[in-house]
């Protein structure tokens, strides 16, 4: 018998807000390319296009098939526009994998009381509607089998932290549509839907949108102490591996799951 592997080869998969090489969203997409499977490097300003294509080539540099496309996930056009050019750009008429890596720490570092209107409707928009949109848009195209992995925080389930309301708030709201849609989805598709929920992940671009001031000191303090594994910071590769086992077979009987990825951080 053949040794147990976490091979996607053949599968086709999404991976939005992947167009920055250091992120969390590109390290998936090459753990799934060097596994075998096609991916779509999603990016949206202009500025990221360039970042984009080096996350396309390192794909191809590993064997894998790979297609640049520019959407904003946050909107159903895009959303729609993101899942029509990925069967266009591979030539199929199925998608196997949707990883919903796209999202912002609005506001992170902001107390409650000094949140703006805009800075909580982006909250929502790119946390949470992004998630459901391309969910909406990908879904009738999966397959019995089909992997869907939110990527949360662990944020969403540490009320006690400073300064990060409207994104906890958000990556909850998130988190409950895992649930939900897992539900609504498993039972005539087979198709599992689940979150891996990061701790903090150093050198990524995520990293800046937390100022370096007393909130960040006193909520970093708190998930520092709560840690199990000697250390803060996890790195792009210790998500990108949850997920991966995620998006296999072997994790046929997994579904509307949370799973941190914080080096032990509990809420």
């Amino acid at each position: 018998m053949a040794p147990d592997t976490l091979s996607s080869a053949g599968k086709v998969a999404i991976i939005t807000g992947s167009g920055r090489e250091n992120g969390i969203g590109a390290a998936i997409a090459l753990a799934l390319a060097r596994n075998g499977a096609s991916v779509v490097i999603n990016y949206v300003s202009e500025s990221s296009a360039p970042r984009a294509v080096k996350v396309a080539d390192k794909a191809k540099d590993l064997g894998a098939k790979a297609v640049v496309i520019q959407a904003d996930a946050s909107t159903q056009e895009g959303a729609t526009k993101l899942v029509q050019e990925t069967l266009a750009g591979f030539q199929t008429d199925k998608i196997d994998i949707l990883v919903n890596n796209a999202g912002h720490g609005a506001a992170q570092g902001k107390t409650f009381n000094g949140l703006t209107a805009d800075e909580v409707q982006s909250a929502f928009v790119l946390n949470t509607l992004s998630t459901l949109y391309v969910i909406q848009a990908a879904a009738k195209y999966m397959r019995r089998g089909g992997r869907i992995v939110n990527i949360g925080s662990i944020v969403s389930r540490m009320r006690n932290l400073p300064g990060v309301s409207i994104y906890g708030a958000s990556k909850a709201a998130q988190e409950y549509l895992t649930g939900a849609i897992a539900t609504e989805l498993g039972p005539n598709t087979g198709i599992t839907v689940n979150t891996v929920a990061p701790g903090p992940i150093a050198e990524t671009d995520a990293g800046s949108w937390f100022p370096n001031n007393d909130v960040k000191h006193v909520a970093f303090q708190r998930m520092e102490a709560e840690t199990r594994l000697g250390k803060l910071a996890g790195n792009v590769d210790d998500v990108a591996d949850a997920v991966l086992l995620l998006v296999s077979d072997h994790a046929r009987w997994i579904t509307g799951q949370y799973i941190a990825v914080s080096g032990g951080v509990t809420e």
